[in-house]
């Protein structure tokens, strides 16, 4: 028996894999509060009432970390947009960490050295990595790729920089990467047309076709103002709704994403059916469906 005891013993500290399976937990994904959109920036009254609703959800929901998929405001640079959405979400539970994405309101439509710059001071880098339990998260500046000409040397610099990124995280197979961005490739089929809410071609299969090899599986987006989203392949490409100004017939709200293992399961909650409480190990269910 003690041989039996010594073993197992060994046994587990030479194989510390054979640990308990992590239990299902979930994140929150946001997109374009958007400040000022809603009076064409003449005031932002409609975004903040909007956007502290959501934060106090948010508290009493306590995702494991939020992630906003950009457009935080309406007017490039403007500091009273900045400000106010700074304000509001220093209500967050400090304990929720909260990961910003640049929009093209944020950096311009064709962003330039002048925009990005202002962008990394207000609200720190526009490309970076994060981890969370075994999820690996890559947050891109897809503006960068949509429009580089304003800024090809910055833009570049990202595309060496995520090649990178890619190659190391892939040789960890534990690991789930998910990409962040605010304009999605396609809105609900990767052969789509191009136009305002897409990555244009050839960009967007370039891109694909990155992530794909890279054993990228979901990207999360925003820009779109309603909920959207299609596969490519392995690849499932999630477009989340707005907390500001809704589009298309669409509601305000916001986006709770369970992850257990490797899979997620997606929810989004307009404001009318947010949940009292938000179990990742039970369905979700909402009546909002758009």
């Amino acid at each position: 028996m003690r041989r039996f005891l010594l073993v197992l013993f060994f046994f587990a500290i030479l194989f510390p894999a054979t640990a308990e399976r992590q239990q299902p937990w979930f994140f929150a994904v946001l997109a374009d509060p958007q400040f000022g959109m809603y009076s064409k920036d003449q005031n932002f009254a409609h975004e903040t009432a909007n956007f502290e609703f959501v934060v106090a959800n948010l508290n009493r929901l306590h995702p494991r970390f939020v992630i906003i998929c950009g457009d935080l405001v309406n007017r490039t640079g403007d500091p009273a947009e900045i400000a106010e959405y700074k304000r509001i979400l220093k209500k967050l539970d400090p304990s929720i960490p909260v990961y910003n994405v640049a929009g093209n309101h944020d950096v311009g439509n064709v962003p330039t050295p002048g925009t990005i710059d202002a962008f990394r001071i207000a609200f720190g880098p526009d490309y970076y990595t994060f981890s969370q339990g075994d999820l690996f998260g890559i947050v891109l500046d897809s503006n960068l790729i949509r429009s580089p000409e304003g800024e090809p040397e910055a833009a570049t610099q990202q595309k060496q920089w995520l090649d990178k990124v890619l190659a190391s995280a892939k040789s960890n197979p534990n690991q789930q990467i998910v990409v962040f961005q605010h304009i999605p490739y396609f809105t609900k089929d990767p052969n789509e047309a191009e136009g305002y809410f897409n990555i244009p071609q050839p960009a967007r299969q370039k891109y694909l076709d990155l992530l794909e090899k890279a054993g990228v599986n979901y990207v999360f987006a925003g820009h779109y103002h309603r909920n959207a989203g299609g596969v490519d392949g392995p690849l499932t490409e999630v477009v989340t709704g707005a907390v500001g100004m809704p589009l298309g017939g669409s509601f305000s709200g916001f986006r709770l994403v369970t992850v257990d293992g490797k899979n997620f399961d997606s929810t989004w909650f307009c404001f009318g059916g947010i949940p009292n409480q938000f179990d990742p190990q039970k369905p979700a269910s909402t009546p909002c469906l758009q």
